[in-house]
């Protein structure tokens, strides 16, 4: 039994209808780059379809407009079940921005009918636009303003729906890395591949590699430094165990403070561990933008 001319808030014809190759184009891709939208590929023959179908078209009506769906005879129109491979019916395809995004065959439960449209709704915001994308812009700037909390909470928020999301496991690791949860940490940026490759995943890595390798404490190189400020081996040592605490600010002084002096010791050991505090600090960070611009500064002058 079809719902269509039932109504629930939004008109449901505007939700639902019977489309065909001839509409394809208009009802689905073009449709489908302002929002979701579900084709659903069945026929009159077709028993499991009978129980599909409905529960389709509850499920579309119950998110209130976020979603429509186009039904498809594939009798009278078999172009486009062709061209996408439909080999059994039921067959559902959901688009978003003209293309095919996800999917399923046979008759499901309502249940993961729902959790399909769910799925598909949190995955795509007002006119087509990403929530995963908004969620990540909005962490990083809670981020910037110091709001750990609310940033973790936005970077969990789409690592549960998209599980391999590396804008969202770089971001979650920095939270916990700025909460002084190394460990943490470590196992959030552990859930990216080996050779995943962005500002936020490999900052935690050389983070983390900084905080392994950092001596223990500082006093011995706070003494030896009173005595003898030139101590440049006392100073990198010094500025190891300042990052490895998390202080990339410190760290970064303590080392122009050896290139300003000498920025050939130790074959440049002090702009190598540099760029190593700015890769861990974040390329867009205030530590990374003023010390790249205070280096320029010391090596050009």
């Amino acid at each position: 039994m079809s719902l269509i001319g039932e109504t629930q808030g939004v008109a449901p014809g505007d939700l639902i209808k019977e489309g065909s190759d001839a509409s394809f184009a208009k009802d689905v891709v073009e449709a489908s780059r302002d929002q979701p939208v579900i084709v659903d590929f069945w026929a009159t023959w077709c028993g499991p379809c009978k129980t599909l179908g409905p529960s389709l078209e509850r499920a579309v009506l119950a998110a209130k407009g976020k979603v429509k769906l186009v039904k498809i005879d594939i009798d009278r129109n078999p172009a486009y079940a062709g061209q996408l491979r439909v080999q059994s019916i039921p067959t559902v395809y959901a688009f978003v921005d003209g293309r095919p995004v996800d999917g399923f065959m046979g008759a499901v439960p309502d249940s993961q009918v729902k959790a399909f449209i769910d799925r598909l709704v949190a995955a795509a915001g007002p006119g087509g636009a990403s929530q995963a994308d908004e969620l990540i812009a909005m962490a990083k700037e809670s981020l910037e303003l110091g709001d750990i909390g609310g940033a973790a909470q936005a970077y969990a928020q789409v690592l549960q729906t998209e599980p391999d999301n590396l804008a969202a496991i770089g971001g979650l690791a920095r939270c916990y890395l700025a909460g002084g949860d190394a460990a943490r940490a470590a196992e959030i940026v552990a859930l990216a591949p080996a050779d995943a490759k962005t500002p936020d995943i490999e900052g935690v890595r050389a983070a983390l590699a900084l905080a392994k390798s950092a001596p223990a404490q500082t006093t011995e190189f706070e003494q030896r430094l009173a005595r003898d400020p030139a101590d440049h081996e006392a100073r990198l040592e010094y500025a190891k165990a300042l990052a490895g605490r998390g202080d990339f600010q410190g760290a970064a002084d303590q080392l122009l403070m050896i290139i300003e002096a000498d920025r050939e010791w130790n074959d440049q050991a002090a702009r190598k561990q540099l760029l190593t505090v700015f890769e861990a600090a974040g390329p867009a960070s205030d530590v990374a933008k003023q010390g790249r611009r205070r280096l320029s500064s010391i090596l050009f002058s």
